[in-house]
């Protein structure tokens, strides 16, 4: 009898093993359901713009084709291609309710709106992308749930990417090193300013929390910031903090100091 249940239950372990293996196999974890889930995007993607149809056909196999001449991108299915690697994250601009007010920061905001009917709630969030090498986005998201609100921020985030410049931080750095911004920028939304400086390799990113998720998931490494106003108010304090990126892109630059600077 000890013998014969001995026999069953390894034989029920070694399905138990074989069931878990074949699991993690077959996509278990999050990241092979998420590449999946992109994957499946791309191949039922429908274009409705010429920029979606000439992605579709190959004509277009870069991002940087896109950023560079300036065309706008309708669809996030555009991005979803040609940018598989891109990563995201949310930004805490909502805080949860807690005695004396001292709740926890949260990633949806809410709100509410008095009817005849009752309160109707609402969820707003901000949403980062941005595949950790000059590539970042943000977008804005509302909706009644926040799971909806969710996808349309993250939707709104990859509609807005842009291409940052990153350079070295450092005078003193032979190397072409990457880590920092190539100069100082300045960003205003509201009564909140937000100053980024090039720092050297090392110093990390001396910013607010939110500030640091943004520059992050863009590829910069170390900086240098200063902030003015109202930085309770997140969401300025992200529009400004974009504000001062967007300068990265579009401030022209000489090429001969281009040149001496990479040398």
């Amino acid at each position: 009898m000890n013998n014969n249940k001995q026999e069953r239950k390894g034989r029920n372990d070694h399905k138990g093993s074989g069931a878990r293996s074949s699991a993690s196999k077959d996509g278990g974890s999050p990241s092979y359901q998420k590449r999946e889930k992109e994957a499946s995007a791309a191949s039922t993607f429908k274009p409705k713009t010429e920029l979606g149809r000439k992605v579709l056909s190959g004509e277009i196999s870069d991002i940087n084709q896109i950023l560079d001449s300036g065309t706008i991108i309708l669809e996030s299915a555009i991005v979803d291609i040609l940018v598989p690697n891109l990563q995201n994250d949310l930004i805490l601009v909502g805080q949860s309710k807690g005695k004396f007010g001292g709740g926890s920061r949260r990633a949806f905001r809410q709100t509410q709106k008095k009817t005849k009917e009752g309160n109707k709630p609402s969820f707003s969030t901000y949403a980062i992308v941005g595949n950790g090498n000059g590539l970042v986005g943000y977008g804005f998201g509302k909706a009644k749930e926040t799971v909806p609100a969710r996808e349309k921020a993250l939707r709104n985030a990859k509609l807005n990417l842009i291409k940052i410049k990153l350079g070295s931080g450092s005078w003193e750095s032979t190397g072409k090193n990457e880590n920092s911004i190539p100069f100082a920028v300045e960003g205003k939304c509201g009564s909140v300013i937000i100053k980024l400086m090039p720092a050297p390799v090392g110093r990390g990113l001396c910013c607010e929390k939110e500030i640091a998720k943004i520059l992050k998931i863009a590829g910069i490494k170390d900086v240098w910031s200063k902030a003015f106003g109202r930085v309770k108010t997140k969401p300025n304090v992200i529009e400004a903090t974009f504000s001062a990126l967007k300068k990265l892109q579009s401030t022209n630059m000489n090429p001969e100091l281009m040149g001496s600077l990479e040398k």
